[in-house]
């Protein structure tokens, strides 16, 4: 008798254990998606943005259509990624453009003293800090996730219920981490 009642206190543990574990994954999950939603708002913001910023520029620096052209190329390609993983790199690419176009702004004077050119530069710049922070955000989230799925013993119920690890927001191209270099 006292056998069974050990192997029944033991049978719920495991299943009180099992349920948890399985509710905490959902939790970081959906954390996850949240993450992944708060940073893909920031980034139509951008989306949106870029479009009058870059006619902005085409204005005063018509002869850097070269940069103007990357920038929107790595817009519609962030765009229309198909996945997160796609989506992240592209992303990338975009920021790496952005920070392109940046330094191509400061080149012009005349540019930088133009109203409307402030207030988009202001409104970009301030949702690239959105973006940052939810960046920050994700990668914190799915840390925290890839962790207890790795972790054992979080692992076996990773396993059980195939929570695989999510990709962290990351530069994968070494010339992104380097500083823009403007030259005429």
């Amino acid at each position: 008798m006292t056998a069974l009642i050990i192997i029944i206190v033991i049978i719920a543990v495991l299943a009180i254990w099992l349920v948890s574990s399985y509710n905490g994954f959902i939790t970081l999950r959906n954390k996850t998606e949240e993450a992944y939603s708060a940073m893909d708002v920031s980034l139509k913001k951008r989306y949106d943005l870029i479009p009058n910023y870059v006619e902005t520029v085409k204005g005063y620096a018509k002869h850097e259509a070269g940069t103007l052209e990357k920038v929107v190329s790595a817009r519609n390609m962030a765009m229309s990624a198909s996945s997160p993983e796609e989506r992240l790199a592209n992303e990338n690419v975009l920021t790496g453009a952005l920070r392109s176009l940046f330094a191509v702004a400061e080149a012009y004077p005349d540019l930088k003293a133009n109203q409307n050119f402030l207030q988009l530069q202001e409104q970009l710049q301030r949702i690239e800090e959105e973006i940052a922070g939810s960046r920050r955000y994700y990668n914190g989230v799915v840390n925290k996730y890839n962790t207890k799925a790795e972790m054992f013993p979080g692992n076996i119920v990773a396993g059980i219920f195939k929570f695989r690890r999510k990709p962290l927001y990351e530069i994968s191209d070494e010339a992104e981490r380097e500083n823009v270099k403007v030259s005429f």
